[in-house]
């Protein structure tokens, strides 16, 4: 795997510069991003302020990783299909699309009026060099893993085995893409609308290099263009007249806010400087429904998992009696019902329930057990595996600063402390939390995944992942039996596959699932169309506002 590591080094480097000059900018701003006023909208226009979360470390499609840079980007590239308002896949640039008797193939008809900002078409080249370029091992895209399921040749291209145009993507002619599978895949059209399968802009990224992101160079074929990025203070997209559906796209332009800070989020969307705030402290939840803001919540269920990721290559970390001490010693109920309290459900999985594809999930062999069995269990294995009062397990916690994380770890560090174990928290920025995880720099660190297939969660454990298995978990047998999985045709045979494999990434515990998460937003009445879904995806698109504005959306007296 040295040269998986060799190849992310090079766009690791330029996203720890992009990350490091976000931070500077932050702290120069003043940290707490508290917004004194509303940007300033042109006239006649509506604009959307929102509260999007961390500050964003790219927005080239081949490099986002975080769902805070994929809210951006999707607003200004679109795929084959695209999430509609209630998070369903739907028609985007391919009309229409047939699979293959066989389930091998699909072959989907692209509209002929889809057309770059720059009045350039759209063309199927465009869906073939994305998908090619994510895979070219010289790009060294965390999101190649993506692909790895189910398209044909994808891993062996991204390990340099086998030439690009090996990918089982073709363009026929300029309308028409078909994509060949290694194994049938009914949730094509699901990932059809997913960054790893998106058109790039062959020209631009050719011309400019990695600075064809920036404004003036951004070449975008969905409803919104780039117009600016400062780094602290917001990136601002506007309309593009060129987009199809350009005539239903309501907001003239979108004003992308990083801010982490809950609290200061809250005050801006009351004082009118912000529509829409994704950034929801779980504990303030209560309390907001007694003010002002009761009608500005939006909180519904999510598929998405919080949990801690164990490094199982760091000596302490290595022994899975440690692994499954620490995580059976975790009080889930405490955090979820007296800490947060905002819709979230203990995990002892890793997948959410409820999932289409997979709906009932795997758990801990102790998911049922009282809290004091699981506690003296805990101390059990953790005296076999040497560790006592006189030789307490002392650890490092890594975390992102996002609001809920402040919240439940120091509980978790008071769980760990009644069975034994000395745990300290180092706090950071979430990108550069997740760029720790992604080097394998830490012993324990928490993260969050977001999908809505099962395959989409263990993928993430498999040992060819990547940087995105952050612990660097490596199971043959966990391997095999999402391989299995993927060969099976019959849905019954599939799910039995899945929940083997989770049965055994549970027995083995590089991580801790902690909770699966809810949806927790908070937006302006004044805006319409926001539908809540299991995917928490709303794009700009599909927003609007109601009529009247007077002295910026959000202004209350009360």
């Amino acid at each position: 795997m040295g040269d998986q590591a060799h190849r992310a080094a090079g766009v690791i480097g330029r996203r720890l510069a992009l990350i490091a000059a976000a931070v500077l900018s932050l702290s120069a701003a003043g940290g707490c991003q508290h917004r004194s006023h509303r940007p300033p909208c042109p006239p006649g226009a509506l604009c959307l302020a929102d509260g999007n979360g961390a500050e964003p470390t790219s927005l080239d499609p081949a490099h986002i990783d975080g769902v805070w840079e994929s809210n951006i980007v999707s607003q200004m590239i679109v795929g084959l299909t695209n999430l509609g308002a209630d998070g369903r896949p739907a028609p985007a640039v391919a009309t229409s699309w047939q699979e293959s008797a066989d389930g091998l193939s699909w072959t989907f008809h692209l509209r002929r009026d889809a057309q770059w900002s720059d009045g350039t078409p759209v063309t199927a080249d465009d869906f073939v060099y994305g998908v090619q370029r994510v895979l070219d091992p010289k790009t060294a895209s965390y999101s190649a893993f993506i692909l790895f399921p189910f398209l044909k040749n994808a891993e062996a291209v991204n390990a340099g085995k086998l030439p690009l145009g090996a990918a089982g993507v073709e363009a026929p002619d300029p309308h028409t893409v078909v994509i060949r599978l290694s194994h049938p895949w009914p949730l094509l059209p699901l990932y059809a609308s997913g960054r790893a399968l998106w058109p790039e802009p062959r020209r631009a990224i050719e011309r400019w290099g990695d600075n064809w992101t920036k404004p003036g160079h951004y070449l975008a074929d969905g409803p919104y263009t780039l117009v600016a990025w400062r780094l602290g203070d917001a990136v601002v997209l506007r309309k593009n007249p060129r987009y199809w559906g350009a005539d239903k796209v309501c907001f003239n332009e979108v004003d992308f806010t990083p801010s982490t800070d809950a609290v200061s989020n809250e005050r801006s969307v009351q004082a009118g400087d912000l529509d829409v705030s994704t950034t929801v402290q779980s504990n303030h939840v209560a309390l907001l429904r007694r003010t002002a803001l009761r009608d500005y919540l939006r909180i519904a269920p999510q598929f998405g998992v919080t949990y801690l990721s164990f490094n199982t290559r760091d000596p302490v970390l290595k022994d899975v009696r440690v692994r499954q001490a620490l995580s059976m010693a975790i009080d889930r109920d405490f955090i979820t019902k007296k800490l947060l309290r905002a819709g979230q459900t203990p995990a002892y999985g890793l997948v959410p329930p409820g999932i289409p594809d997979y709906p009932v999930g795997a758990k801990a062999y102790w998911a049922d057990w009282p809290l004091a069995q699981r506690q003296a269990e805990a101390r059990r294995l953790l005296a076999a595996a040497g560790y006592g009062p006189g030789h307490p397990l002392k650890l490092l916690i890594k975390h992102r600063n996002s609001a809920d994380p402040t919240l439940f770890l120091p509980s978790i560090q008071s769980d760990w402390k009644q069975v034994g174990v000395e745990a300290q928290l180092q706090e950071n920025d979430v990108q550069v939390a997740y760029m720790e995880y992604e080097l394998h720099d830490y012993q324990v660190g928490d993260a969050g995944w977001l999908a809505a297939d099962g395959i989409g969660y263990l993928d993430i454990f498999r040992s060819n992942t990547g940087g995105n298995n952050f612990g660097q978990y490596d199971n043959p047998a966990y391997d095999a039996e999402l391989d299995a999985a993927l060969d099976s045709v019959d849905p019954a045979t599939r799910q039995r596959h899945m929940r083997k494999a989770e049965q055994i990434l549970l027995a083995d515990m590089p991580f801790a699932p902690i909770y699966f998460i809810s949806s927790r937003n908070l937006v302006n009445p004044r805006v319409t169309g926001w539908v809540n879904n299991p995917t928490d995806t709303h794009g700009s698109q599909w927003l609007c506002e109601l009529p009247g504005r007077t002295a910026g959306m959000g202004a209350t007296t009360s």
